[in-house]
């Protein structure tokens, strides 16, 4: 067996008019637990191989990792984007046997617009995501701070000519908060210009107060996509490994509470 994280480029399904693709990281040696990890960029540009150095980071950990593209707002229109991460994430359960895993143990990861997809993924109780982690995602477009940003009209460029409150609310991932959201991880920092640490705050709160459990690191200074420094970029990757030890592969440490 390889002592090095295996990559190969899979179809998980169709997107409109062509494939979709996504590059399936296994591990060395496998802990029977994945993620799927969603890029972002607005919704406007990105693709799968932007999460590659975390793919690699969980593989060494144990994780297999399947880093999915999704059609962009210059390709089609809302809502397929979640559509297509939707249908990796299937890819991902109805394949965990013959990957090695569990099907009730996968999770979901993203940054910015992918952050904001994978935690809509999670509201989706009918998939049973086991844990999500979320990096500086944008979670309530009706919030007045995205209000004052981001006007309901500037979204015409993902959602078209309707941009209307039902839809904008739909795609908020904390209005899909309730007592089965599972076990969320968000990072964000608090000199991000893109999308306000408020946010993460935001969707924090809104799990705790429903007896959810989750996990909110608020960086001082750093702005958006900080993990891109490497320095930052390993740190996270072991915030994100610790939680996913204690929150999907369920290790328990002497002394903690459970």
């Amino acid at each position: 067996m390889s002592e090095r994280v295996e990559m190969e480029t899979v179809v998980v399904g169709r997107g409109g008019d062509r494939e979709l693709l996504a590059d399936l990281y296994r591990p060395p040696t496998p802990n029977g637990c994945g993620v799927l990890l969603v890029f972002g960029g607005a919704f406007v540009q990105g693709d799968r191989t932007q999460l590659r150095g975390y793919a690699i980071a969980l593989g060494r950990a144990g994780y297999t990792s399947l880093a999915c593209d999704y059609r962009l707002a210059g390709e089609s229109k809302w809502p397929a984007q979640i559509d297509d991460v939707l249908t990796a994430f299937t890819y991902f359960q109805d394949n965990a046997k013959s990957l090695g895993l569990s099907a009730t143990k996968l999770a979901v990861s993203g940054n910015s617009a992918g952050g904001c997809l994978s935690l809509l993924v999670a509201g989706q109780e009918s998939h049973g995501v086991a844990a999500a982690i979320a990096f500086y995602p944008p979670v309530d477009f009706q919030s007045e701070m995205t209000k004052a940003t981001r006007s309901p009209t500037e979204m015409s460029y993902l959602l078209g000519d309707d941009v209307s409150q039902e839809r904008l609310t739909a795609m908020s991932p904390v209005t899909h908060v309730g007592p089965n959201f599972p076990a969320t991880l968000l990072l964000t920092g608090n000199r991000d210009e893109r999308v306000d640490s408020s946010e993460s705050v935001h969707m924090y709160e809104s799990i705790i107060a429903t007896g959810g459990r989750a996990e909110l690191h608020v960086f001082d200074g750093l702005e958006h996509a900080f993990d891109m420094h490497p320095d930052y970029g390993r740190l996270s990757a072991s915030i994100m490994i610790q939680f996913l030890n204690s929150h999907v592969l369920n290790v328990k440490h002497a002394g903690l509470m459970s």
